[in-house]
């Protein structure tokens, strides 16, 4: 009696005595099954069995996505043309090259940072590469700086060019982004990452920044504008009756609007220049309140004022560098000033009003001591020869010139080699183009004339005595020679009549 054997079964061990091969690990389980890849004795195209099992190969074929479903390569192929098996336990039947593999043809196109990373970063060890997560949340999690609080779309901000670089379009939501916000970081207004309920009020914002501490309400926009702070738009030469130039140009509102003048700018301190520059102002109110009188908005020291056309006393000279305190001192500011040079230089009087109080006559504005226009000649002294030259203190010591004596002596007696012998009057022998210089003619001008043993003598061998104004002397002999008188005086002084001036021991006039 012979046992009944299933056709199929036969047919099994049949296939399996001419299986090239054992199965890979993955499908070992089916080395029995072989109806489970194969129909019976057929080599066609049994692509539909792989598909049964792996259906999730299938799914992407239906709706053309993953690599299967997009892959132009894997297209109307069988898939015994890519994966063959009976090759072994342990042998790869994927045969994925991922030096070569072309990651565009997958779901999950590689761009930007994506291109640098190993495959390793996406696809886990054990885990198939299709199960490699395609969110961008999958993966940087960790990443979130935002702590999952604007949600889990992060391509809406953020590229694969860098997490830095953000493509949101802010322009799309009610507070587009213009001037200083546009670069301004998302966490200056988006604290801990929290984006809904924003305030969009500057002040709601900029409460801390703002220099005025809330004097000036929380209207911002009224003045300032988001391309810079610094920068107001307030047009205040329009919309104010009051224009702003030169200086007021630069200054900041707190100068004119202060806490003293409330909260808001329709208070303000006037038109009035002293409203602001009461403390500013050097004279102390004695030049009144109308400032504009002589000053501009160009500056204080930029004074609009003309004394020479102003004025009956013109600006000349060393006046011109003079400050108005110098002539207008504060207690006499209101007082019309003398316009005579003594009224002002009183204490700088040097000749302690011994000239008199016309300065003009000598001085000019250039200096004191800058231009001496006196004329000496019309003095009783006329200025000649080294006189001309010399500086007036030489003769004036004390710069009371009235009462400075004309006489030489009085200047010269210093100089005076003759010690007074020959009298005061140096004019007789002198003048005043130089001490060496003699004019006098003894023979001519006295009545002793000089000859003989007298020629070539010296003053002071007759002239020892010192003697005021004139020269005084008597022409007899013995005034001199009393000391030669060999007679002892017994024939009287009047030597003349025995001797002569050539030799006083010989060619006696007696016998």
């Amino acid at each position: 009696m012979f046992s009944a054997i299933p056709a199929h079964a036969v047919v099994s061990q049949l296939e399996k005595l001419v299986m090239p091969g054992k199965l890979i690990t993955g499908h070992a389980k089916y080395e029995d099954k072989c109806e489970k890849c194969h129909e019976s004795f057929s080599k066609t195209d049994q692509s539909y069995l792989c598909r049964a099992c792996h259906d999730d190969i299938e799914k992407d074929l239906k709706k053309k996505k993953g690599f299967h479903g997009k892959s132009k390569i894997v297209k109307n192929r069988p898939c015994k043309s890519c994966h063959t098996d009976h090759i072994g336990r342990n042998k790869d039947v994927v045969g994925l090259d991922k030096e070569t593999f072309n990651h565009n043809q997958t779901d999950f196109k590689l761009n930007g940072k994506h291109l640098l990373l190993k495959c390793e970063s996406c696809h886990k060890k054990g885990k198939k590469h299709r199960q490699a997560p395609g969110e961008c949340y999958d993966c940087h999690k960790n990443d979130d700086a935002h702590k999952g609080k604007l949600g889990k779309k992060c391509h809406k901000c953020h590229s694969e060019s860098g997490w830095k670089k953000i493509k949101f379009d802010h322009d799309k939501t009610d507070f587009p982004l213009k001037g200083k916000h546009e670069k301004a970081s998302c966490e200056s207004c988006h604290p801990d990452n929290r984006h809904k309920d924003t305030p969009k009020k500057c002040y709601a914002c900029h409460a801390i920044n703002d220099a005025h501490k809330g004097r000036y309400g929380k209207q911002c926009q009224k003045c300032h504008k988001e391309d810079d702070w610094s920068e107001p738009y307030f047009d205040h030469n329009k919309k104010t009756k009051f224009k702003l130039r030169y200086r007021h140009t630069k200054v900041l509102c707190d100068s004119c609007h202060t806490h003293k003048t409330g909260s808001i700018f329709k208070k303000h301190p006037g038109k009035q220049c002293i409203a602001c520059h009461r403390d500013d102002d050097k004279h102390r109110g004695k030049n009144g309140k109308k400032c504009q009188k002589c000053h501009s908005e160009k500056g204080w020291k930029k004074t609009s004022f003309n004394h020479d056309r102003d004025t009956d006393f013109k600006i000349k000279g060393r006046h011109k560098k003079l400050k108005c305190t110098a002539c207008h001192p504060s207690e006499k500011r209101k007082k019309k000033l003398k316009t005579d040079c003594y009224s002002c230089h009183r204490f700088d009087d040097v000749h302690k009003g011994k000239q008199g109080r016309d300065c003009g006559k000598c001085h000019v504005e250039k200096g004191w001591d800058k231009i001496i226009r006196f004329n000496h000649d019309l003095s009783d002294f006329p200025l000649l020869g080294q006189h001309s030259i010399i500086p007036c203190e030489e003769c004036h010591f004390d710069n009371v010139f009235n009462n400075t004596s004309s006489r030489c002596a009085s200047c010269h007696q210093k100089d005076d080699a003759h010690k007074k012998t020959l009298g005061t009057m140096c004019e007789r022998c002198h003048n005043p183009n130089g001490w060496k210089l003699w004019r006098f003619d003894h023979n001519s001008e006295t009545k002793f004339k000089l000859e003989y043993s007298h020629k070539g003598l010296k003053c002071g061998a007759c002239h020892k005595d010192e003697m005021e104004a004139h020269v005084e002397q008597s022409p007899t002999c013995v005034v001199c020679h009393v000391k030669d008188d060999v007679h002892g005086g017994q024939f009287g002084n009047k030597c003349d009549q025995c001797h002569n001036t050539d030799v006083f021991d010989e060619n006696m006039l007696l016998n």
